[in-house]
């Protein structure tokens, strides 16, 4: 299978049945006769080949370390483009994605979020935020990267934020799995039977700041990365270090639960504490779909309760450093195909939360659910249209043209190709090129 299917086939199922691994037998946690699946056996197993780390530490590669949020963008072209073709995919030196578009204009609008902000799968020039600057007539900047949760785009949105004297208008986009990715210590550790690496060149999820519930106290509590230095980065090829900087990381542990990757030595004592301060439901081992039921509820409130933490957070710093805040949300997998097929959204707690509390919010869902409407075509037929596993150039043009009402209307003084009055002419003048 090529990159670009693989994604492909992976970004639709990561959250129901893991993907399709593309690693050898060995590597995977055992499962014994009994059917135990050991928790503990998963994590020694998720140690990273010390190659794949040389690589990601020495080589271009798609993401670079960083000692806050584990990894930024790097510079690479996957293989795993539009029609068979690979995708320029580079960094500029504050960390943004490199930006072309009225470029040497200041910026006011920064974006945050995982890989539907990054734009996965196109190159440079073909993100919304690109297409949208071109619209608007000034830039938008794309501090967005793949795999992040919304925990990690906000450590990164209070840095950048607190350095960016320009910018007034923070974008937050809200995708799929990032409530729970938020409270992962290691995402890597979720996913290593499930993803190829190329050797290193694609290699991310390691440690990064994260977002946990103290147990003794039924508080969340704010991590700092447990990997903050580059050079520590090869303490994850230690068994003994994944084991045991993860074994009562009850995120990790109840993902793996939800899809019955693991059902033995998990941290039983801790996973009860939760369910007790959540006010729900003990998991319950009596059989797999049991376990994977009551696994998955306690896994989606504690993502959701600590979502609403962040962006509670992040609106206060925006209120306390000038700032205005947008939520944006997407989820194709697992919010827009259901709603497509007539059935609720497993997240409605949190768009009703969203709703009640007074955010500017947009959601793509509902956009998507509208246009798919309009066509005769199977919802398998209309998802082509716009993906890849990601969004093809077509899906980000897509994207910018829908929400460039809200954006246009949120912004004060207005885009210059939106002036209604004789200022845009003086304004202009700063848009012509200079003669030499």
């Amino acid at each position: 299978m090529d990159r670009r299917n693989f994604i492909k086939s992976n970004v639709f199922t990561a959250m129901t049945v893991g993907g399709t691994s593309l690693l050898p037998d060995f590597l995977h946690g055992s499962t014994t006769k009994d059917g135990k699946k050991s928790y503990a056996t998963y994590l020694r197993n998720s140690a990273v080949p010390k190659e794949e780390l040389d690589i990601f530490i020495n080589e271009n590669s798609w993401a670079q370390f960083d000692p806050e949020v584990g990894y930024i963008l790097g510079n690479y072209m996957p293989h795993d483009g539009l029609d068979n073709s690979s995708t320029l995919s580079t960094v500029m030196e504050d960390g943004a994605r490199t930006n072309m578009t009225y470029a040497n204009k200041p910026c006011r609008i920064n974006t945050y979020g995982d890989s539907f902000t990054h734009c996965h799968q196109v190159s440079d020039s073909e993100t919304w935020q690109e297409y949208l600057a071109g619209h608007l007539g000034e830039p938008i900047r794309n501090f967005g990267m793949g795999g992040f949760g919304i925990y990690q785009a906000y450590r990164r949105l209070i840095r950048r934020e607190k350095a960016d004297k320009d910018s007034k208008y923070v974008i937050l986009y809200l995708w799929g799995d990032d409530y729970v990715r938020s409270v992962f210590r290691c995402r890597y550790a979720t996913y290593y039977q499930d993803w190829n690496d190329y050797g290193g060149y694609m290699f991310h999820g390691n440690f990064w700041a994260n977002i946990e519930m103290d147990t003794k106290t039924g508080k969340l509590v704010e991590k700092e990365n447990r990997i903050s230095n580059k050079e520590d980065i090869y303490k994850m090829s230690d068994p003994e270090f994944m084991y045991e900087n993860l074994k009562d990381d009850l995120m990790v542990q109840l993902h793996l639960l939800s899809l019955d990757k693991v059902n033995t030595d998990v941290d039983t004592k801790g996973l009860n504490k939760l369910a007790d301060i959540l006010n729900l439901p003990k998991i319950d081992f009596s059989s797999p779909e049991k376990m994977k039921s009551t696994a998955t509820a306690l896994k989606d409130n504690y993502s959701f309760a600590a979502t609403k933490y962040i962006l509670e957070k992040t609106r206060k710093f925006c209120k306390e450093n000038g700032k205005e805040l947008m939520l944006v949300h997407f989820d194709p997998s697992n919010v827009l195909i259901p709603m497509a097929k007539g059935e609720a959204r497993y997240d409605q707690v949190m768009i009703d939360y969203i709703k009640a509390e007074g955010y500017r919010y947009f959601d793509m869902n509902e956009v998507h659910l509208e246009d798919f409407k309009k066509f005769n075509l199977t919802l398998e037929e209309y998802m082509d249209r716009y993906f890849i596993g990601h969004y093809k150039p077509a899906g980000n043009h897509f994207f910018a043209y829908a929400i460039k009402n809200q954006i246009v209307d949120w912004l004060d003084p207005k885009p210059i190709t939106y002036l209604k009055d004789d200022g845009k002419l003086i304004r202009f003048e700063g848009y012509l090129p200079t003669s030499h």
